[in-house]
């Protein structure tokens, strides 16, 4: 299982001969640094670099490129080395982009040599950074694991090898630069191309294998975009690739024919279920990222025409009114009004396309909403009224929704795929954006505990029976209202726990079965579990963190965090980030690993390699519906009874 990490998570490592692959939109710098057990790096000679591209353990590209494959054994590394960072730079003097801010978000990949991720990152949120620290492997009690970095220097490559601890790293980084301008060494063949050419019948764009690195089928905390055909409007910088690098290919039988068109060049009707998938669930799984797809492609097109637009008029206006003749009787004005023109006509043109796609997209979300199975549905869905316990996990769960401005009435289901690979934090606070600062503060909590309880719900309704419960800690008992639905259908685990005894039970009774587990998993002895350890997956809700909360606490729900997971624990934090910053930097290891959602409409959801911010629609029940209840009391009566 591929673990998809995010800035400060960090993750075992099964095996000691890798490869780190690196993708970018433009050719980059890839280096290496070794540090000892404090991070320190002694000299030039633990760096690896495409001056200096070899060391024991190391081996680096000897090149910028957009692809690197780095080679790592880190039993061959020196018995000081504890840590290896690694770097990458924009080249200079080349005349490439000079920020990551203006690329493509890099993806980094460490691997088996056989292929098979271990744990993946994307370097989002760069901007004038010209160089970033991707991710480290690092030695602890004997074993290695790798950390999700992403700290960018807007001083550059020199800025960075400075903060790695190296004397002169301004000659250092003109060393390595110059050896890159020269191109000193051979080349480097890239890594195999990830994405293969299926194609997705409906709206016209590319394939649509949803991106996940452990079935043929984008983890949506941060939504991602699959390959599609560059946009036709976007006129500057070359076409735009949409491709996830980790998007991989299948082989599954072909979709169900699409209708035929109503009149000659018109496109056809729209079909649910016409993505490719080896089940009907995969089909409209993959045609709902297809949709997503397909409005980030156009979209972008549109944006990238405008722009085009308004830079192509100012450009005009700029050399019209350089030329002092054109100052004289109306030259001038008539100028501005050409240009004027040509924008709005440019303008007006990529309008039409947009809205053209946008209908298109309108028509097919029309369609496959309908026909969505109950995991993929809103509460709305009239799927719920037949709802039956399910005898297997589906593929993935819906959140929520996305929309973009161009058409907020457009949505996009947000799915994440099941099992869960990490936690939830529904952000109560204020100050988290400005929708959430116009909401009054209790309302706002109290919307965040709904919207966990919704969350929750629906996790227990896709799973069988017994293989998913819930666990919940209130500490000062706030959330009694919005919990009443799990607790009068008698669903928790166990009662909602309070005090600061409560809290401490709950957690030592989750910290133990990750403990217990994880060691059975090591030692392949799975059937010496003790029988009181329930080896189905748990959700722990958490309000109001961190009150009510002592050190011992906050140490054991970043354990939960980080090391829950992979073993079938998961946390659901309902908290204002702004009342945990007593704790200071402890906690943002335990933030960053979790997926942040709002309780009101925001647009905090990046799209990384589109550059989109996507509003997030928290899924609502319909004013006076009791289908949250009916649904509980179906899961209720299909679990054997439990005794508090």
């Amino acid at each position: 299982m591929t673990a998809e990490l995010v800035r400060g998570q960090n993750h075992t490592l099964p095996h000691t001969r890798l490869e780190i692959r690196v993708s970018a939109g433009t050719p980059v710098v890839a280096g290496a640094t070794l540090g000892d057990e404090h991070g320190t790096v002694h000299g030039t000679e633990w760096i690896a670099h495409p001056g200096s591209p070899q060391l024991p353990g190391l081996e680096v590209s000897r090149q910028a490129a957009a692809d690197h494959r780095l080679a790592v054994d880190l039993d061959a590394l020196p018995a000081p080395v504890h840590r290896v960072t690694v770097l990458l730079a924009l080249p200079t003097g080349v005349g490439g982009p000079v920020r990551f801010g203006a690329v493509a978000s890099p993806f980094v990949a460490v691997t088996a040599l056989d292929g098979t991720e271990i744990a993946t990152f994307t370097l989002t949120g760069l901007d004038t950074e010209s160089a970033v620290a991707a991710l480290e492997l690092y030695r602890r009690q004997g074993a290695w694991k790798v950390r999700a970095v992403g700290q960018g220097y807007a001083g550059g490559l020199a800025a960075m090898l400075a903060d790695q601890g190296l004397p002169r790293a301004p000659e250092l980084a003109h060393t390595i630069q110059d050896a890159v301008t020269r191109a000193m060494a051979r080349s480097v063949t890239p890594p195999p191309p990830r994405t293969p050419d299926a194609g997705r019948a409906g709206s016209g764009a590319g394939p649509v294998s949803p991106p996940d690195g452990r079935r043929p089928a984008a983890q949506p905390s941060e939504p991602l975009t699959g390959p599609v055909t560059p946009p036709p409007a976007a006129p500057t910088g070359g076409p735009i690739n949409y491709a996830h690098p980790r998007r991989q290919a299948a082989a599954p039988p072909p979709p169900p024919p699409t209708a035929p068109p109503t009149e000659p060049g018109r496109p056809a009707q729209p079909v649910a279920g016409n993505a490719t998938g080896w089940s009907m669930d995969e089909r409209l799984y993959n045609q709902i990222w297809g949709m997503f797809e397909d409005l980030a492609r156009t979209t972008a097109a549109y944006r990238s025409a405008v722009e085009f637009a308004e830079s192509r008029m100012e450009q005009e206006l700029d050399r019209t009114l350089s030329d002092p003749r054109s100052r004289i009787g109306g030259a001038g004005d008539r100028a501005r009004e050409e240009a004027r023109a040509k924008r709005d006509e440019l303008t007006a043109r990529a309008r039409e396309a947009l809205d053209r796609d946008l209908a298109q997209l309108a028509a097919e979300a029309a369609v496959v909403e309908p026909a969505l199975p109950a995991p993929f549905a809103g509460w709305d869905n009239p799927v719920w009224h037949a709802y039956r316990v399910p005898m297997e996990i589906p593929m993935a769960l819906r959140i929520g929704d996305l929309h973009l401005p161009e058409n907020p009435g457009l949505h996009i289901p947000l799915l994440v795929r099941l099992p869960l690979e990490r936690g939830i934090w529904i952000d109560s606070g204020r100050t988290a954006s400005e929708a959430a600062a116009m909401t009054d503060g209790a309302r706002l909590r109290g919307l965040a505990m709904e919207s966990a309880v919704a969350h929750a719900a629906r996790l227990l309704a896709v799973y069988p029976a017994d293989e998913f419960s819930v666990h919940v800690i209130d500490p000062a008992g706030s959330a009694a209202g919005a919990l009443a639905p799990l607790v009068r259908s008698g669903v928790l685990a166990g009662p909602p726990a309070s005090g600061a005894g409560g809290v401490a039970t709950v957690l030592a009774h989750l910290t133990r079965r990750v403990d217990l587990v994880q060691m059975a998993i090591r030692a392949g002895a799975a059937d010496s579990l003790p029988p009181d350890v329930d080896t189905g997956e748990q959700l722990l809700i958490v309000n109001d963190f961190p009150h009510g909360f002592d050190d011992r606490a906050v140490t054991q729900l970043r354990y939960l965090a980080d090391e829950g997971p992979s073993v079938g624990v998961h946390l659901l934090m309902v908290a204002d980030r702004e009342d945990a910053g007593a704790y200071g930097p402890v906690l943002d290891p335990l933030w960053r690993s979790l997926l942040r959602l709002t309780p009101v409409a925001d647009d905090h959801l990046s799209d990384p390699w589109v550059g989109h911010a996507w509003t997030y629609e928290p899924p609502r029940m319909p004013p006076g519906s009791r289908v949250l209840e009916q649904v509980l009391a179906q899961v209720a009566a299909a679990r054997r009874p439990r005794r508090f």
